[in-house]
């Protein structure tokens, strides 16, 4: 049974009875690294916050942007002995495989993007992952970030740490934290 009050009836006489509802354009951060969760994380975003059955004109498009963060190289040794620093071709050689390393990264990323047709941006960071997700969500003012878990049980969670739990603690945006699908038994 429908209820119609007295706002409603006039706002219908006054041929106000069509709302049109555009929706806000939403700016997602999705962290990937070499893991199967951080992409599984980024499939999951692109099926369910980049999929529309709406026309294109009564939404504005999400955008995605996708990280990768690289760990600073420590140009230092800690053998038995004495501290070994690095030489400088060391140095150069470690930071172009992981500059090579984040651009594959990005790379596969891209194209799981291009094949469900979402634009995307990448940016290629360098520090601790946890502390570099939060800063540029914030930096980027993103409404949501999408993070991969590794399914870690408590006791190796509470010893490696976790980029996801702390960015879902510390992050200024809600963080979304994907758990990988259950391992399904060989047949």
């Amino acid at each position: 049974m429908e209820e119609t009050t007295a706002e409603t009836s006039a706002a219908a006489a006054e041929g106000l009875g069509v709302v049109t509802v555009r929706k806000k354009m939403m700016k997602v951060l999705v962290p990937v690294d070499e893991s199967d969760g951080s992409f599984y994380a980024l499939r999951w975003a692109l099926e369910h916050l980049f999929s529309s059955s709406e026309p294109e004109d009564e939404q504005e498009p999400n955008t995605i942007t996708l990280v990768n963060v690289q760990p600073v190289f420590q140009p230092f040794i800690y053998p038995a002995g004495p501290v070994v620093y690095a030489t400088p071709a060391v140095i150069d050689s470690v930071k172009k495989a992981q500059e090579q390393n984040a651009a594959n990264i990005l790379a596969r990323a891209l194209r799981i993007c291009k094949d469900k047709k979402v634009k995307a941006e990448t940016l290629i960071l360098e520090g601790d992952p946890k502390d570099r997700i939060c800063q540029v969500a914030e930096q980027l003012h993103v409404d949501l970030v999408v993070v991969g878990s590794r399914g870690l049980g408590t006791i190796k969670r509470a010893l490696l740490g976790s980029v996801s739990n702390y960015c879902a603690h510390h992050a200024h945006c809600p963080v979304l934290i994907v758990k990988p699908p259950p391992k399904l038994p060989h047949d």
